[in-house]
């Protein structure tokens, strides 16, 4: 939904704001959107989003289990696993982002680098 004039005001700005910083973070969009497609585990995490260190991969983790995007899920076994999985509110957000994505593959010739 685009929104018109009335719709844009100072609230709404700050809102819209403050959800590109937090997506907007570096790798956290790439983490998320992982999540989305499937990765579990810490390891899929890792290959799914190439070029990420395992330090800053655990700290968005973190981070997005904070923030209410991906549960984290611990099983008891040796040795134990851990599992994120996006929450609906973080399904949600990347649905939501899905045709900035779209666009990126079309116009991503024309970016600068």
């Amino acid at each position: 939904m685009t929104p018109n004039a009335a719709q844009v005001d100072e609230k709404s700005c700050a809102i819209f704001q403050r959800t590109l910083e937090r997506v907007g973070q570096r790798w956290s969009g790439a983490v998320l959107y992982a999540a989305v497609g499937g990765a579990r585990r810490f390891g899929e995490y890792r290959r799914a989003v190439e070029g990420i260190s395992d330090r800053m991969l655990a700290l968005r983790l973190k981070e997005l289990e904070r923030d209410g995007f991906l549960v984290r899920e611990v099983i008891p076994s040796t040795p134990v696993q851990v599992l994120y999985r996006p929450t609906p509110a973080g399904a949600e957000l990347i649905a939501a982002l899905q045709p900035l994505g779209d666009w990126g593959h079309k116009h991503l010739a024309e970016l600068p680098d």
